[in-house]
């Protein structure tokens, strides 16, 4: 029988990594997660993040709700889209978008993916 699963509110210490040098712009940052939950075909996810000052490319595959908790963040297009972005507010990213994830200041966000079918 399914049950209701709590979202935690900080993520993981042990998931706690750099973000990849291959995505790295600018900066140092580290990234934390705490998933949650995932359906059973991993197309749904859900759960908390946090990261650190920093800037990195992203290529969205999946559709992601966000919400943030605390901090700032810029998401900058490569079609020339920009978007600062603070504690309090909510937004989606969807699938396809290319571009940068700026933290401007220390962030956590509660996120919920949805990874579509080929």
């Amino acid at each position: 029988m399914p049950h209701i699963v709590p979202v935690p509110h900080t993520p993981d210490d042990a998931t706690r990594a750099p973000v990849a040098t291959d995505r790295l712009v600018d900066g140092q940052p580290w990234q934390a997660v705490g998933n949650a939950y995932s359906t059973h075909d991993d197309r749904f996810h859900c759960g908390v993040w946090e990261g650190d000052v920093g800037r990195w490319r992203v290529h969205y595959t999946e559709h992601e709700f966000c919400h943030l908790l605390s901090g700032r963040v810029r998401l900058r297009g490569d079609d020339g889209s920009d978007v600062l972005l603070q504690a309090g507010q909510s937004f989606v990213v969807p699938a396809g978008f290319t571009g940068t994830w700026e933290v401007q200041e220390a962030a956590r966000k509660l996120y919920a993916i949805y990874e579509p079918g080929d």
